[in-house]
Formats: structure tokens, C-alpha cells, sequence
């Protein structure tokens, strides 16, 4: 603290862009709220690797039970208030989420996982509580029933454990007005890995 304002060092920070094409808007185009859906991928691993460490999130649990992970995810598309898997959900006007897609995917060694989301909107951490419940499933510390009771009941889990920070990722975003294909060769990059060894659990 100096003369009354907090230095922070963002030196551990980094921010990649990649530019693939500009289009010219309206004035009135808004890059938040005009946006009709938002697709997230969260990506995590089960051994120690340090070129995932920014890109993935490591778990050290063997043998995730994917079947029931792969349960609880398909429940996801069957309800639209998620207002258990919201830390705030007084702070927002309603906690309706219509979401369209819920995917799990995982490499041939089930050492790494893909879960894949899309909603019109998404509420403060929703995806992060999400994903950690999901790991709670696989773990077999929380069953599916209870993981879809949360659904049912719309009432916050006593302890809310979001899933790590590190393996997030916006992934797409559409408009009324612009639906880009995602650039799955860039993607493939980022992951160090090609999008073929994924597959749908």
C-alpha cells in the first residue's frame, strides 16, 4: 500500500489473444448482452504434467467413474433453474439458465476429462460448482441422485467446493447476428493435443 492505493504484481498473468476476423457492427452491438449463447469447456487431468498446469486442472484420483459422471451431466439438460449451483443467487433477478448442451468427454485412458456446456446465460461460478459436484460424482463421494436433488430441490449444497480455476475455457460465443464455426485446430493447440483423441463418454 502506497499513498492510499494497493500495488499488485500481475507478473504471473497471462493473457493470450488470437484475432481471427474483424467485422464491422452497429453502434448499438453489445459484446455481453446481445450474446444469445456461450458454450465453456473445462478440462481437467489425473497426473502431474507441467505443460497442462495452464491449460487443465490437475486432480490426483485415479479411476473416475465416468459412467456416473456421464449421469449427472445428461441431467443437466432436464432443468433450468440452477440456483443450487450459484454461491450468490440472491444477487441475480432469476437463476433460469436454458442450457443446451451438456457433454463429457475423455481421452482412450480416461486420464484426462472434457466437460462441455452451453446455456444462453451462466450464473456467478455456476460452471466451476458444477464441475466440482461432477467430480464429487466420479469420486463417488456424491451419488447421482443427490446430484440431481440439487436440481430438484433448487436448494444451495451445504458446502459449495468450486472445481478449480485452471482448465476453463470460453469456447464459443453466438449472436443473432454471427454464429463463427470454432477454430478446433487452435483448440487443438491449446491442449497439446489433436481433438480426435477426445471421445464422448
Amino acid at each position: 500500500m502506497k499513498h492510499g492505493i494497493s500495488i499488485c504484481s500481475f507478473a504471473s498473468i497471462r493473457i493470450c489473444i488470437a484475432i481471427f476476423e474483424i467485422l464491422p457492427m452497429e453502434d448499438r452491438c453489445h459484446a455481453r448482452f446481445d450474446a444469445t449463447q456461450r458454450t465453456y469447456d473445462y478440462f481437467l487431468h489425473t497426473y502431474k504434467d507441467p505443460f497442462l498446469s495452464t491449460v487443465s486442472s490437475l486432480y490426483l484420483q485415479k479411476n473416475f467413474n465416468l459412467d456416473k459422471m456421464r449421469q449427472a451431466t445428461r441431467l443437466l439438460l432436464r432443468y433450468n433453474d440452477y440456483r443450487a449451483f450459484c454461491k450468490t443467487p440472491n444477487d441475480y433477478e432469476h437463476t433460469i439458465c436454458n442450457v443446451t448442451v451438456s457433454e463429457l468427454f475423455a481421452d482412450s485412458s480416461g486420464d484426462r476429462i472434457r466437460f462441455r456446456i452451453s446455456a444462453n446465460r451462466f450464473l456467478g461460478r455456476m460452471i466451476r460448482i458444477i464441475m466440482g459436484k461432477l467430480i464429487d460424482v466420479g469420486t463417488g463421494e456424491l451419488s447421482v441422485d443427490e446430484f440431481e436433488s440439487y436440481l430438484i430441490t433448487k436448494i444451495t449444497p451445504p458446502l459449495i467446493d468450486p472445481a478449480h480455476p485452471q482448465g476453463l475455457f470460453l469456447s464459443k460465443v453466438v449472436y443473432p447476428y454471427l454464429d463463427l464455426p470454432p477454430r478446433t485446430a487452435f483448440s487443438a493447440i491449446t491442449q497439446n493435443r489433436v481433438d480426435t483423441s477426445w471421445q464422448e463418454v
